[in-house]
């Protein structure tokens, strides 16, 4: 038996994996790229470490797709199919365009409105130092395309170099519709244009719908009301719609995953079964984060995870480690200290809101604060490790 004092906290690995496709038994391979790492890599499982899969091979393995026809079909029966407003996008070739292709062929024109000076998760369409400039309040002010271009120009997105004034533009009139481009900050606006309205906001659109609904909007669909059922048998999803998708093909998206409770029970059941270990298994998609330097904050999905089970419902309860060495054991160090902060550990609370030892520590929910971390441990490019182990999120300095 070996009693060396645990020198690790927190690990987080990326399990590869092999490539999932349609109809595959998901928790059945999960569950062995799992143990396969463990006897590999020469770890063993632990209650309580975290299992979780991105929501890409979930939605991939359901077969969640649809076409940019599956889309417009589903706007012209919601909408009407003249003109329909399109307001609050986010600018992303990956999360957006696939889903104006279908709006803008399910329409005769397009209204499409941007907030500015940026889009919902923080991509700019013009810098704040230049709306200063131009003496222009972003709240209040309407803008015409031929305002904005005379005002700010081209602005090519600092990462992609893409205009996506004029690629979205572009995009519609491609599909056969007519366009035109307005940028404002105020939902109602859209209704100087057309009554019939697609909100494409993410986190705010419950509001935006009340809004349109209390100023005499027609119609209103959330993105999250688009392919929310099926159309002509496509994929779907009933709590979300288009919201979460991503581009799969040039006129296919991969839609946000179906209801997969059962999904992250059964890995933990076939875990059970297999090491005796109950761990906690979820699936993410964006991670809740802020790029200082692009401004982009991370959360296009409607959430961070769509699916998880029990063990991860709540926010952490902890202390602050140099809150209790810098104020109630000041005097203390050495070992002295160690076993005074353990005891502190071992004693508190069950729930430390309000308490000035827990000031400092993340005020978040658990599946977003663990959906961050596994999103940058798998990376969104070739790593090849859509599945993601965390083991000791749950320990302390006692453990």
């Amino acid at each position: 038996m070996n009693n060396k004092e645990r020198r690790v906290g927190t690990v987080s690995r990326g399990i590869r994996c092999p490539i999932f496709r349609q109809g595959d038994d998901l928790a059945q391979l999960v569950t062995d790229s799992v143990l396969q790492a463990a006897e590999n890599e020469g770890f063993e499982l632990r209650d309580r470490d975290v299992i979780a899969m991105t929501e890409s091979i979930v939605a991939r393995v359901q077969g969640n797709y649809a076409s940019v026809d599956d889309i417009a079909n589903d706007v012209r029966a919601k909408l009407g199919g003249e003109t329909v407003g399109v307001i609050f996008p986010i600018l992303s070739r990956n999360r957006f365009a696939i889903c104006l292709r279908g709006i803008a062929k399910g329409a005769k024109k397009i209204v499409l409105m941007l907030s500015y000076p940026s889009d919902e998760v923080g991509n700019e369409l013009v810098s704040l130092d230049k709306i200063d400039a131009a003496g222009v309040n972003p709240y209040s002010d309407v803008l015409s395309l031929e305002k904005y271009r005379e005002l700010f120009g081209e602005n090519k997105h600092e990462f992609t170099g893409v205009d996506y004034v004029q690629y979205y533009g572009d995009l519609i009139r491609e599909m056969g519709a007519e366009v035109e481009i307005i940028f404002a900050n105020q939902a109602k606006t859209i209704l100087d244009y057309t009554d019939c309205i697609i909100n494409c906001d993410i986190h705010t659109r419950a509001r935006t719908k009340r809004i349109l609904k209390a100023n005499g909007a027609k119609v209103v669909c959330g993105l999250d009301e688009i392919l929310n059922a099926p159309v002509n048998g496509s994929g779907f999803n009933e709590k979300y719609g288009l919201l979460g998708s991503n581009k799969s093909t040039e006129d296919k998206i991969k839609l946000f995953p179906r209801e997969c409770k059962d999904l992250v029970l059964d890995v933990q059941d076939r875990i059970l079964k297999a090491t005796g270990k109950l761990v906690e298994v979820m699936v993410y998609g964006d991670g809740a984060f802020k790029d200082p330097q692009g401004k982009i904050w991370e959360l296009a999905d409607p959430v961070v995870s769509p699916a998880f089970t029990d063990g991860l419902i709540g926010t952490p309860n902890e202390l602050k480690l140099k809150y209790l060495a810098d104020n109630d054991y000041k005097d203390l160090s050495g070992e002295e200290l160690k076993k005074a902060i353990s005891e502190s550990i071992k004693s508190k609370d069950d729930n430390l809101v309000g308490n000035m030892a827990s000031q400092g520590t993340t005020p978040r929910q658990l599946t977003d604060l663990i959906g961050s971390l596994c999103d940058l441990t798998s990376g969104s490019g070739d790593k090849g490790t859509p599945v993601v182990l965390v083991q000791g999120y749950f320990d302390n300095y006692t453990n």
